[in-house]
C-alpha cells in the first residue's frame, strides 16, 4: 500500500470560493482566527474534528481540504 501524507492546506482556496474570509470562518467554526491563520498558511495541521467541522461548513468532503501526496 502507498504511503500518504498531507500537502498543502487548501483552506484558504475553499474560502475564496466560497466567498468568506477567515474571520467569517472563525466564528462558524468557533477556533480562534489566530488559529484559521495557522491552517491557512500551513502553519499547523487541522485535527480531524477541525477537518469535520470545516467539510460541514464549507460543504465539501475532508478530503477537499488538503492535497494528498502519494508516495
Amino acid at each position: 500500500m502507498k504511503r500518504v501524507s498531507r500537502g498543502r492546506c487548501l483552506l484558504p482556496d475553499l474560502l475564496i470560493a466560497r466567498g468568506m474570509s477567515q474571520n467569517d470562518y472563525a466564528v462558524k467554526s468557533g477556533r480562534h482566527p489566530r488559529m484559521i491563520s495557522h491552517f491557512c498558511r500551513n502553519e499547523r495541521t487541522m485535527s480531524p474534528e477541525d477537518m469535520y467541522i470545516a467539510s460541514k461548513i464549507l460543504k465539501c468532503s475532508m478530503e477537499n481540504l488538503y492535497e494528498w501526496i502519494e508516495e
